[in-house]
């Protein structure tokens, strides 16, 4: 089953202690707009998947990400949402890992969810087929002492 979040509202993400960053809804136009953002683009052919999600998640990110709270410069002072500072923050390894896991992992279940087989009508296995051979000779009882 799909379950359809109607909200078009932005929400907080928690990503680490004291860092949180409000974001859009991750919509389908906002991954088409992702996908064709330039620095994928120009990716060299063989780019590593490593190198392809990195540069994925920092195109989602700066599509979707309207304010943070706890980003500084390298004094500490406050800095304000930009492209530069969303791919700064996101080379940051549990920064990542966090927005990978809690923002763009959201929208890939859905995909996942639609990958599910239903089960049989009468039952998981009924139409199974086996695939271990039948056994020589009945095996003998364990002892019981």
């Amino acid at each position: 089953m799909i379950r359809l979040n109607l909200t078009v509202t932005p929400q907080w993400l928690d990503l680490a202690p004291g860092l949180r960053l409000l974001v859009s809804p991750l919509t389908t136009a906002l991954m088409v707009s992702a996908r064709a953002d330039s620095a994928i683009e120009e990716l060299p052919e063989g780019a590593t998947q490593e190198a392809l999600a990195l540069a994925m998640a920092k195109a989602v990110a700066r599509r979707a990400v309207l304010d943070w709270e706890g980003v500084g410069d390298d004094t500490g002072n406050i800095i304000s949402v930009s492209p530069e500072g969303i791919d700064a923050l996101l080379e940051i390894w549990p920064v990542f890992e966090a927005f990978q896991t809690t923002y763009v992992a959201k929208g890939l279940i859905l995909d996942a969810e639609k990958n599910v087989s239903a089960p049989s009508p009468t039952g998981p296995s009924a139409r199974a087929t086996g695939t271990a051979r039948p056994a020589q000779a009945p095996a003998q009882t364990a002892p019981q002492d």
